[in-house]
């Protein structure tokens, strides 16, 4: 896409540049370090952060994968773009839809902290690992992705829904409700909480979510000027990792409520994508990889999809979703 200045941009290089966020904690604290790399970068323009409430926040007492909207996240502040409310938003990278609405375009991928997911115990457990925790402790996550690794490595633990901005759910095992929960490392450790992580979850057990440790920001795709404005914040070497896990998503069709994990390893210019599509019980799990250049991410991801989907990828994922829709 040409981002030479289009003749609606050209009379607005003063204009206070709006930016959508959520209202979480951890989203604001996000947003506004984005909105502080920018003023570094501009420090002659403007800019403001609006914030909106989506339905993923609103609808705290049913678990996501039932609510079946792959927009819980982005849908309100995708409007507020195109209405011109805002002028571009602030998204986890792993709540963004691989299929943006018509008009909406990802305007830039920054650099990654730790994608991995962390495990975080309850005080009488500290002395655990997750391959130590005794049987039947109760292990709470939200994410089918994770639901489906760990009961295939640990059949002997239990697993229970848990919602709630990440405040709510740690008073929430702290409280005894849980015995576990499993986060991610990066939005614990972008809140200042690095002391909760107990372990790291390897790789080899739990690959972790599509763009997990990334931001998206998500623009309008004609807005030249904030295209130019958001190229301050791209991180190639981490665009390229998410392009092809994003490339492995769309492909397979999965929203983030499907148990599809990926892992990416850049070494120089070639890019390996690793990625799994697990059953709900993790009694069927399918695995494998892909290297090769970093500049045709994109395609690895879609040949990654369609090895795994030979290998009954799909079979999988068609099982899982009409366990869902039968709710």
């Amino acid at each position: 896409m040409s981002l030479a200045a289009s003749p609606s941009a050209s009379n607005t290089s003063t204009r206070t540049i709006r930016i959508g966020s959520r209202k979480s904690q951890l989203a604001l604290v996000q947003t506004y370090w984005v909105k502080d790399q920018l003023q570094k970068a501009f420090p002659d323009r403007a800019f403001e952060v609006h914030t909106m409430s989506t339905q993923g926040d609103k609808i705290l007492d049913v678990a996501l994968a039932k609510i079946g909207d792959k927009g819980l996240f982005t849908k309100e502040l995708e409007v507020g773009m195109i209405n011109g409310d805002i002028d571009f938003a602030v998204h986890s990278l792993k709540d963004l839809p691989t299929r943006l609405p018509e008009g909406l375009m990802l305007g830039c991928v920054t650099e990654r902290e730790n994608p991995a997911d962390a495990l975080v115990v309850h005080e009488q457990y500290k002395d655990k690992q997750l391959e130590t925790l005794p049987e039947g402790a109760v292990v709470g996550t939200s994410s089918l992705r994770r639901l489906a690794q760990l009961r295939h490595h640990f059949p002997h633990l239990s697993f229970k829904d848990v919602r709630g901005n990440l405040n709510t759910r740690l008073a929430k095992l702290d409280a005894g409700e849980y015995d576990a929960l499993i986060l991610a490392v990066a939005g614990l450790e972008r809140l200042g909480m690095s002391d909760r992580i107990h372990q790291a979850i390897p790789a080899e057990i739990s690959l972790h979510a599509v763009g997990q440790g990334a931001l998206g920001i998500e623009c309008r795709a004609d807005d030249a000027e904030i295209l130019e404005l958001l190229k301050a914040l791209q991180h190639q070497p981490t665009a390229d990792r998410c392009y092809a896990e994003r490339a492995f998503l769309r492909e397979l069709e999965g929203g983030c409520q499907v148990p599809i994990g990926v892992n990416t390893v850049l070494d120089g210019d070639s890019l390996t994508l690793t990625g799994i599509v697990a059953s709900l019980d993790g009694q069927k799990l399918v695995k494998d990889s892909v290297t090769g250049p970093a500049a045709e991410a994109e395609r690895l991801g879609t040949e990654l999809a369609q090895i795994l989907r030979q290998q009954g990828a799909q079979d999988i994922l068609n099982e899982i979703l009409a366990t869902i829709q039968r709710g």
